[in-house]
């Protein structure tokens, strides 16, 4: 009776374990994905990676330089050299006439003179794209080139060492800063003055 009770077992599990292979095999495909489709497991997947690409995004948002931040970096660009060319501009105009140029000449011209570039150039580059703003450029370009010409041929050395340097960087930063042909008529109009005048550029 024991031994005829566990074969049913036997049997009955055999069977019912062959039922459920047979029903999973015979189940076509596509009333698979039926299935799967209607338990909205495939949902789930792509919500997940929504929510980690919306992370990512927030966190990428997160990283963005600001309008103002960029602004001070492109600024940066440009105060830099036009430092550095105050400061070289500075030495050169020394050696002109022979001179050493000593630290305190060139502490007393960098320390108002960086401060001045770096709020010129920032505001002067954010709206260089306005015609009004090329219109100034163009005009400071004509200047500082012209008057920088008369200093070279006419200015006593004393005058020359204090306003050569801040006319040079000027009148570079201004050129760079116009659009080419702006740019290029301002040069022509320091040649023609040039010209004019009789001068020579002695440098």
């Amino acid at each position: 009776m024991g031994k005829n009770r566990k074969d049913a077992r036997a049997r009955q599990h055999a069977a019912a374990a062959a039922a459920s292979k047979s029903t999973a095999v015979d189940i076509p495909e596509e009333e698979q994905w039926r299935i799967i489709k209607e338990s909205g497991i495939l949902d789930q997947l792509p919500s997940e990676n929504k929510e980690k690409q919306g992370v990512s995004e927030d966190e990428d948002e997160d990283y963005e330089i600001s309008p103002l931040a960029d602004e001070i970096f492109r600024a940066l660009y440009l105060v830099i050299p036009m430092s550095f060319m105050l400061l070289l501009m500075e030495i050169l105009v020394h050696y002109q006439y022979g001179r050493k140029p000593p630290f305190d000449a060139l502490r007393d011209r960098m320390l108002p003179g960086v401060p001045i570039i770096a709020i010129f150039v920032f505001y002067t580059n954010r709206y260089k794209d306005d015609k009004r703003m090329q219109a100034a450029l163009f005009w400071l370009s004509v200047a500082s080139g012209t008057r920088m010409v008369w200093l070279l041929n006419r200015g006593n050395w004393l005058t020359v060492m204090q306003q050569c340097p801040p006319i040079a960087t000027a009148w570079t930063y201004a050129v760079v800063q116009l659009n080419l042909g702006p740019a290029v008529l301002s040069l022509a109009v320091a040649a023609g003055y040039t010209w004019y005048k009789g001068f020579e550029l002695k440098l």
